[in-house]
């Protein structure tokens, strides 16, 4: 949990224009040369195999999948992208698969369970795709000068990125463990990146389907830091000896019009659900939503590139330490450099959206997909704007979606008292024995007794008591909390989130083996190491459960190709770009243990629990 809790404050200042520099580390996950760390009981796996004997019938369903080179409908079992070569930019070409490791912490492992396991669910979760305009008035690019990684070169191709990973879902027909096809996705959040109407609409697209026009502004040119002529910013087309071009970035003739290009998705072809993130809700993910203000900037013809280094450092300051929930700051900052600011295309799509806007897009019959209608939010949502509910994952097994976004303005998350109180009301309605706050068992007869997994976008170290600054007298509950909460309730699986930007899962233990649950943190598909995770949950006969977790990566080839500007070739070049973010290719060779693609006992396992 420490390890967690520091990556979340070195992202403090990092979240607001979408960047995240993941430090030192990076190169053992690259290269798989290190084990599990000792503080966690792992033990190996045997290789993944298809369906299990006696597990219940193999679900094919759908036509048959063209095959393609790797990664394209695999898994990280099979083969994972791994930096090959030497110098300071590095290609990506297929490394070998990561085995799963089995972590007995909350459950022993009999060695019979693998004959006798029954199937019950199996599903993908994508989170934090961070879909951009990147050309946004509102994006805090200038934040660079303090950082090289306050800003990502890779951020004008994150559509072709959400787009190829789309694809790979598709692509998956089976789980390695199960032999179940995945019924559902569900993304936990930061879907878009800036809280702009067209961001969510290109976010929604991408999952139901249809064109995509990843522009902003004027049509006929971009209007964005990457053609300012700032060495600053990595300006892929131009001769200018930028500071990413010192450090090997390519010049990609055309790269521009072609990240700006229309692009088609093929959608999902399966039903798919929505968790909401802090990007979603607020602009830039701890901006103050909906200030008049910073609305007129966002829809306006102003767009700050650079600030004075005093102003970097003032802003990054209250970033870090949370202390201007109304961006005062902010608004200051671009009031008195409002006469060096480019001049840019007004555009009334970028205007800052509302929860309740959110909920309507997505009952917005344009964007049904294969459904659910609303994609886990009903009409009844929109009486409060309530952005959480539950529904079904598979018979027998519920999922609950939560809204752990700070409204008022801040990157941390937290829960309000009436949501938690919900979610406790939930829990009981599904459950035939729980404990109480004083830890006495209560048997609640009537209560189908489901195996219950939650999903947020937030993990619990992020998750805070922050006062709401709309009304202090609002109590707010935090990771803690949630914790304390799940743990009363035996038939809890898992509590499944994103927000940190980093794989790790977590073994929450209780004295009452069936009050333990895992909690499972999926790194993003923005940055390094571009990872989603397949799901599968299987009854052992037993007494206990796996979940099974196997990351998977886009559709994408894993070598780029400068000349290749489709969208399938910019997916690649995308993934290739976060690989090289400044201080990540630098650390190979450096023998950490952990990074953003987690240790071993992060990644692929099998994760034992018991039940009651």
């Amino acid at each position: 949990m420490a390890g967690t809790r520091s990556a979340v404050n070195r992202r403090h200042f990092l979240l607001t224009s979408g960047s995240v520099a993941a430090g030192a580390g990076v190169a053992w996950a690259i290269t798989g040369a290190a084990g599990p760390s000792s503080a966690a009981p792992v033990t190996a796996a045997a290789a993944p195999a298809g369906p299990r004997k006696n597990a219940g019938p193999v679900r094919l369903t759908g036509p048959a999948v063209v095959r393609r080179a790797a990664p394209y409908g695999t898994t990280t079992l099979e083969s994972t992208a791994r930096l090959q070569g030497s110098g300071a930019y590095r290609r990506i070409g297929a490394g070998p698969g990561w085995p799963s490791a089995v972590r007995t912490e909350l459950a022993a492992a009999d060695s019979r369970r693998t004959g006798r396991r029954v199937p019950l669910a199996c599903f993908v979760q994508f989170t934090d795709l961070h879909i951009a305009d990147v050309q946004h008035p509102l994006r805090t690019e200038f934040l660079r000068a303090g950082s090289p990684g306050s800003w990502r070169v890779q951020e004008a191709l994150s559509a072709q990125g959400a787009v190829a990973l789309v694809e790979q879902a598709n692509a998956l027909r089976a789980g390695p463990h199960t032999g179940l096809r995945p019924a559902f996705v569900i993304s936990t959040g930061d879907n878009a990146d800036n809280n702009a109407a067209i961001e969510l609409e290109w976010f929604l697209t991408a999952m139901s389907g249809g064109r995509i026009t990843p522009n902003t502004g004027d049509p006929g040119r971009y209007e964005g830091v990457q053609d300012s002529g700032l060495a600053l910013f990595w300006q892929a087309e131009a001769a200018l000896r930028d500071q990413d071009k010192q450090r090997g970035l390519p010049r990609v003739p055309g790269y521009l019009s072609a990240a700006t290009a229309p692009l088609t998705s093929p959608g999902l072809d399966i039903p798919w659900y929505s968790t909401p993130g802090n990007h979603d809700a607020l602009p830039g993910g701890c901006i103050a939503p909906q200030d008049p203000e910073l609305h007129d900037l966002a829809v306006g013809a102003r767009k700050l590139l650079t600030v004075p280094d005093t102003d970097v450092a003032a802003y990054r300051k209250v970033l870090v330490s949370g202390a201007d929930p109304k961006s005062a700051v902010l608004k200051d900052i671009l009031r008195r450099n409002a006469a060096g600011a480019r001049t840019v295309t007004p555009d009334p799509r970028r205007r800052m959206i509302t929860p309740h806007d959110y909920l309507t897009a997505h009952l917005d019959p344009a964007y049904a997909g294969h459904g659910p209608a609303g994609h886990g939010f009903t009409e009844d949502n929109l009486d409060g704007d309530r952005m959480y509910y539950a529904f079904e994952v598979a018979p027998g097994v519920l999922g609950i979606s939560l809204d752990t976004t700070y409204r008022s303005g801040h990157l941390e998350g937290s829960l309000g008292t009436d949501q938690l109180r919900w979610l406790e009301r939930t829990l009981t309605a599904h459950s035939s024995r729980y404990y109480d706050t004083d830890g006495r068992a209560v048997t609640h007869s009537g209560a189908d007794d489901a195996h219950v997994l939650v999903f947020s976008h937030h993990h619990s170290p992020s998750m805070t008591r922050r006062p709401d600054a709309t009304d202090e007298d609002k109590q707010r509950h935090d990771g803690q909390e949630v914790i304390a909460l799940l743990s009363r309730f035996p038939n809890v699986v898992a509590w499944i989130n994103g927000h940190s930007h980093v794989n790790k899962i977590t073994a929450h233990g209780h004295a009452v083996a069936a009050r333990s649950f895992w909690e499972v943190n999926t790194a993003s598909h923005v940055d390094y190491p571009h990872h989603a995770r397949l799901f599968e949950l299987a009854d052992n006969q037993d007494g206990t459960v796996s979940l099974f977790t196997t990351l998977i990566e886009s559709a994408a080839p894993y070598r780029a190709d400068a000349a290749d500007l489709s969208s399938v070739g910019l997916a690649s070049l995308y993934r290739e770009l976060s690989y090289n973010a400044p201080g990540l290719a630098a650390t190979l060779g450096g023998g950490v243990k952990e990074s953003s693609a987690g240790a071993r006992q992060d990644r692929n396992t099998e994760l034992l629990l018991r039940r009651a």
